[in-house]
């Protein structure tokens, strides 16, 4: 992947700027934060469940077990 330097970034602002206007860039990232935001949240409540998940699962064997002594 080629290395992006200063000069580059600030083309693909300006072009940015052209294409989408100096009024629509804020609305912009405010919508691409929230849905960064939303991802986060996704991700972070699929560990948790996926830890609760296991959990359950050895307690249901503690459970037989103790039931089989």
């Amino acid at each position: 992947m080629p290395h992006l330097g200063w000069p580059e970034i600030l083309v693909i602002a300006f072009l940015i700027l052209l294409l989408f206007g100096a009024k629509k860039i804020p609305e912009l990232m405010r919508n691409l934060g929230s849905g960064m935001k939303e991802f986060k949240k996704s991700i972070s409540s699929e560990e948790n469940n996926d830890k609760n998940v296991g959990n359950n699962i050895v307690t249901k064997n503690e459970s037989n077990d103790v039931g089989l002594k």
